[in-house]
């Protein structure tokens, strides 16, 4: 069984990039599963990757490469036993070390495990933002890095590029730096696939760090029940980006260069929709995941990670935007209390 880690900071296009890394590699007859790591109590992430028809463990309330160490173990032999994956891609959580994961997983007893090179990904059009923010925490997730992928490249200039590349090679030298658009599987993007058949050779030279508190991130995850007549993915579009253009604008006005993520996730009736917030200069981003639908439980789920804000305080911005914007468009709601846990959430698929 061979083990992919992508790492790389909040909102700096993992979840993309997993997607078309999985869909490849079924093309090319491999058997994958899926580990989502979320820092919040409630993941997103998962039930997007799941719509993609991909099999999916979702790990929550922590972080995989610090405080679910354990939980993270377990997953990997039910998975092994269950499901006999051929490859296991783990998506860590944006304020993790992936390379403290690797480790961890080296001294489990799961049987004959490979790891494909340690992998970053870095959002070149807020990579400065990331730097002025929390540099010591970026630092420390690109030198822990085999591949650094410079994300996102069709939202920035060739200068910016070039920027970015340069300062990941200022931090890492050693390290294969690969630009690319994760949306886009072109070549570009195959040929980071075509690394990944190596052999990771990074050791960690340190102790374990906490990275939650390494990264100075506040974060804030839930999830509301909805009653709904008729939704259409139009208007749910529509809805999503005003909700995240208002979180966005009272969390400026803490922290008016906040980097982070804002990820909601709306079910309905007739689909599953995505809406996407990075940073305090980006524009939220809503994309259609499943236009069928299959007539189930409705909910909204949202998970806050951004920089610099108290957690009271983005508790606070997200419960009253969220309510808000249900109320206007006259939705029947309530928040689900849970009790906190480390257990993984399995999303059973056909693929």
């Amino acid at each position: 069984m061979k083990v992919i880690i992508i790492g790389g900071f909040l909102g700096s296009g993992k979840t993309t990039t997993l997607r078309n890394l999985a869909k490849h590699l079924i093309g090319k007859g491999h058997k994958i599963a899926i580990i989502v790591n979320e820092v919040g109590d409630v993941g997103v992430d998962g039930e997007t990757i799941s719509s993609s028809g991909l099999v999916t463990k979702e790990l929550t309330s922590g972080c995989i490469c610090c405080s679910l160490k354990i939980s993270m173990e377990l997953t990997l032999q039910n998975l092994i036993e269950d499901y006999e994956p051929d490859v296991v891609i783990i998506e860590p959580t944006g304020i993790a070390f992936p390379l403290q994961i690797k480790e961890h997983i080296e001294l489990m007893d799961l049987g004959e495990v490979s790891f494909a090179p340690v992998v970053s990904i870095v959002d070149a059009s807020r990579f400065g933002v990331e730097w002025k923010q929390i540099p010591r925490f970026i630092e420390s997730q690109i030198k822990e890095s085999e591949i650094v992928c410079i994300n996102k490249i069709d939202l920035v200039d060739s200068e910016g590029i070039a920027t970015a590349t340069q300062m990941v090679l200022g931090i890492n030298p050693d390290a294969i730096v690969v630009e690319f658009s994760a949306k886009n599987a072109d070549e570009k993007f195959e040929r980071f696939m075509d690394l990944l058949t190596g052999e990771s050779e990074i050791h960690q030279d340190r102790e374990d760090m906490n990275s939650i508190e390494a990264s100075g991130v506040g974060a804030y995850a839930g999830e509301y029940s909805i009653t709904s007549e008729a939704m259409h993915s139009d208007k749910v579009t529509t809805m999503l980006v005003h909700l995240l253009m208002d979180i966005k604008d009272k969390v400026k006005q803490i922290n008016p260069e906040f980097i982070g993520h804002v990820k909601i996730s709306f079910k309905f009736k007739e689909g599953l929709v995505k809406g996407s917030l990075t940073s305090s200069e980006g524009e939220p981003v809503v994309e259609i995941l499943d236009e069928k639908g299959d007539g189930g439980e409705e909910h909204l789920k949202f998970l806050s990670a951004v920089t610099k804000v108290p957690k009271e305080e983005l508790v606070k911005i997200v419960d009253e935007c969220i309510q808000s914007n249900l109320k206007k468009e006259g939705l029947s709601f309530e928040k689900i209390s849970f009790e906190v846990h480390d257990k993984p959430n399995l999303i059973t698929l056909d693929i």
